[in-house]
């Protein structure tokens, strides 16, 4: 069994590509089952195999801690750690071949709170794999890419395991999608644009955001796909398939 944790700021696409991830792997005949991580998930595109709100009830911490919304959302995700077992043994009923993990909408709550780690770490799998989403229509311009790349880079030192770039919503930024990948496949092109679009104060924090994010190897290329299509996909499974099979599955 192996595992697919499903990351990316609000608004990414995350659920989506959950539901369209599954769907194309069960076309491929590989037995992939969801898990909601989500506590705080009012509806969702797919219907999971496997939800943690049947184990925490976000409303009722509310109520019982007189938290707003955000506070208890916070609560319910450091909840979630203790519940690992019962997750555990959900999953295992299934035997499924792959396991994808649908992260909370604010991704700061998996990302950057103790159990995050602690849920990637204690899950038992054969192997796993973090797919970052980066939304296609906010990387248009140069410094939300940079933004987006950093925050990208921080998930990535945090959790240490397999990682895969990929850009969503491709559909909806054709022509967009196209200059951002050429940034990432020839950074001088990025640096150009940094050049060309901001000034003063603006262009010395960016630039050295850039040439610190360029030393270090953050700035990769990306696997451009449409959660609402699929396009994409076949090479989006061949990665992962390499990574965690040595390719054996890969279409590519």
């Amino acid at each position: 069994m192996y595992s697919l944790y499903v990351l990316g700021t609000a608004g990414s696409g995350k659920s989506l590509l959950t539901h369209t991830l599954k769907s194309w792997m069960v076309s491929k005949e590989w037995y992939t089952i969801t898990v909601n991580l989500d506590p705080g998930a009012e509806s969702l595109p797919y219907d999971p195999d496997v939800d943690v709100r049947l184990y925490i009830d976000l409303h009722e911490i509310m109520d019982k801690y007189q938290l707003g919304p955000n506070g208890a959302l916070v609560f319910a995700s450091d909840m979630i750690a203790t519940k690992v077992q019962e997750l555990q043994d959900d999953i295992d009923s299934y035997n499924a071949d792959y396991v994808i993990f649908d992260t909370p909408g604010q991704m700061e709550l998996f990302a950057y709170r103790p159990s995050g780690q602690y849920l990637a770490s204690n899950l038992v799998s054969d192997g796993k794999v973090l797919i970052y989403l980066y939304d296609a229509w906010l990387c248009r311009s140069p410094e939300n890419f940079l933004a987006l790349n950093l925050l990208a880079s921080s998930v990535k030192l945090r959790f240490r395991l397999p990682f895969l770039s990929v850009l969503n919503k491709v559909d909806l930024a054709h022509d967009e999608y196209k200059q951002v990948m050429k940034w990432t496949t020839d950074t001088s092109l990025l640096s150009s644009a940094i050049s060309e679009t901001l000034k003063g104060e603006d262009y010395s924090l960016y630039f050295s955001l850039f040439k610190a994010l360029e030393r270090n190897s953050f700035i990769t290329k990306l696997i451009p796909v449409s959660a609402a299509t699929s396009q994409g996909f076949m090479d989006l499974s061949g990665k992962i398939s390499m990574i965690l099979r040595g390719g054996e599955e890969s279409e590519a």
